[in-house]
């Protein structure tokens, strides 16, 4: 891996607000999470790994998925490998009990979640929103994730993303 690792709390530069404020209120945990700068133009999942010398194994994705039912919307969040995807219209959508679940516009997502589209993260996401993570990503050891901001990525202990508040580890979540 060929990333500079900081403690989180001490780079707050490189963490969405929202991922910051999370963080400063999770001293439970706080202190395995680390971030680390790379280029914005290599965020997505597959240039990442291949530019950064990550195995896709040890990656995660956070998409956000919306489905109505009597005319509200309801948002989850999921966190699934990078090796899988979200089962959004089987486990997502019972999960949320709605009649269709599909990935949110990107324009709800980054107004929701205070982050940038493509560095969206289970770290501070809006309270009131489930966090579904599959079970394979509780039990990595260490894996990557966004952190809010397309400029850095932060690494924690799957266990650790597992006791975030409002976490959910679901079973084949993803496929």
């Amino acid at each position: 891996m060929k990333l500079d690792l900081s403690p989180a709390l001490d780079r707050p530069d490189l963490l969405a607000d929202p991922v910051a404020a999370l963080l400063r209120s999770w001293p439970e945990h706080a202190g395995d999470v680390r971030v680390a700068p790379i280029d914005p133009e290599l965020a997505d999942t597959a240039a990442f790994c291949a530019a950064y010398d990550v195995s896709l194994e040890e990656s995660a994705n956070c998409v956000v998925i919306a489905g109505k039912r009597e005319g509200e919307v309801r948002y989850a969040a999921c966190l699934v490998l990078a090796t899988t995807r979200a089962d959004v219209n089987g486990a997502v959508r019972r999960y949320l009990n709605v009649r269709k679940a599909s990935f949110a516009p990107m324009d709800a997502a980054v107004a929701e979640t205070g982050m940038e589209y493509g560095g969206i993260t289970p770290i501070g996401l809006p309270k009131d929103w489930p966090l579904l993570i599959d079970s394979r990503v509780a039990a990595v050891p260490q894996v990557l994730i966004g952190s809010g901001v397309r400029r850095s990525k932060i690494v924690l202990p799957g266990a650790a993303l597992a006791a975030l508040p409002g976490a959910d580890v679901i079973e084949d979540l993803a496929r």
